[in-house]
């Protein structure tokens, strides 16, 4: 990871993965991709390298990330999806042009066009996405119970009963709040 950023937030689903690369919504906002550069770097961790980025596809990347958090609180919370967001989740995947391969060892991997594009990995994040929201997927979309965070996430526990976006970090935050303020004030 370069200097200067915060880490990667990486989960098992890519899509909110993607989502994932702005933290805190509802606190001190923890952006994770603030430069093209650095959406190189998550894209290339997360199995979708691609050469560079301009200022246009960093753009349709952001926008596409807000439509998918938009449309997966909708359906984690079980309301209408918003239209815009479904519109532009669906511009997306039909744009790319990433084929999913099998390899040796019986695994998916994606394999974009040649030269790799940006949009070609926004394609495999929207249907991915699409994936999830379409309720294809075995699990379920929730939101995190920290009232700072309120990240949509996939569940997969076996009783879908999870109740945060990451254990180590929202998780973590919340039961030591619990913790100290069931402690006795010291100073008395």
């Amino acid at each position: 990871m370069r200097a200067g950023f915060p880490d990667f937030r990486l989960g098992s689903v890519l899509a909110t993965s993607f989502t994932a690369t702005l933290t805190e919504r509802r606190g001190d906002a923890v952006e994770r991709i603030p430069t093209p550069q650095r959406l190189v770097d998550w894209l290339a961790v997360s199995g979708l390298a691609v050469e560079s980025c301009t200022t246009a596809q960093f753009d349709l990347a952001r926008e596409l990330r807000e439509s998918i958090h938009a449309a997966a609180t909708a359906a984690a919370v079980q309301e209408a999806l918003p239209e815009a967001a479904v519109r532009v989740i669906n511009d997306r995947s039909a744009q790319g042009r990433a084929a999913a391969v099998l390899t040796p060892d019986g695994k998916r991997r994606w394999r974009l066009s040649s030269p790799s594009s940006v949009e070609d990995a926004l394609g495999v994040i929207a249907a991915d996405a699409i994936s999830i929201i379409a309720g294809e997927r075995d699990g379920k979309l929730a939101l995190c119970a920290s009232p700072t965070c309120r990240a949509t996430f996939f569940d997969t526990s076996q009783s879908r009963t999870r109740r945060w976006c990451d254990m180590n970090t929202c998780g973590n935050r919340q039961k030591k709040a619990r913790f100290n303020a069931k402690k006795p004030d010291s100073a008395e």
